[in-house]
């Protein structure tokens, strides 16, 4: 019989090591738990200003499908998930809808207008009873004046933007890209309390 050979390591650091291993994938699970659980809700429906409706939850989900399905995370990003060859479509989508609504409130050389319209995309509008989220005037006017933006981006028939040529032909799936994006700006404005951060 072999005499019994000594270990390399203490025993009190293979126990060390499991231990810090075992707390990481439990700290790692709690995380991947709480990304799930507290994430912004998706508004059932969006209504504007004066009451129309915008888009539904089922236009976000079907615009994100249509995002997926067409690649376009590999011509740009929402929240910087994606490829960086083309632009954040959430900061391009903010950036321009801040720019509409400055408009709205009086310009850019207006000092209350800026403010009016940090407030504006910082208000909590959403009601978590029925679902519904409802944009201010500015919101639906740059909501509105978008879709059109977006038509224009992702249905040009040439490479211009870095997409292949017509990208998206159905003009239908414009809207719901558009939503999709809109919800991204909208959750982006609250935290997971839906409060306005």
């Amino acid at each position: 019989m072999q005499p019994k050979r000594e270990l390399l390591i203490s025993k009190g650091w293979m126990q060390a090591v499991a231990i810090v291993g075992l707390c990481g994938f439990l700290i790692l699970g709690i995380l991947a738990y709480r990304t799930y659980t507290d994430e912004p809700p998706i508004p059932s429906k969006v209504l504007g200003s004066d009451g129309p409706l915008l888009f539904t939850g089922e236009d976000i989900t079907a615009g994100q499908e249509v995002f997926l399905k067409d690649g376009l995370m590999e011509y740009g990003s929402i929240f910087g998930h994606g490829a960086y060859l083309g632009p954040d479509f959430t900061a391009d989508y903010l950036h321009r809808a801040a720019l509409i609504a400055d408009e709205h409130y009086g310009g850019s050389s207006s000092d209350s207008a800026r403010q009016q319209t940090i407030a504006d995309f910082k208000a909590n509008r959403y009601d978590g009873s029925s679902g519904v989220l409802t944009y201010s005037a500015a919101q639906t006017d740059a909501f509105n004046r978008l879709l059109h933006h977006y038509g224009d981006f992702f249905a040009a028939p040439d490479t211009r933007n870095g997409l292949r040529p017509s990208a998206i032909t159905d003009p239908q799936q414009i809207p719901l890209r558009s939503g999709f994006f809109s919800r991204a700006i909208v959750t982006a404005c609250f935290n997971v309390n839906g409060e306005a951060s």
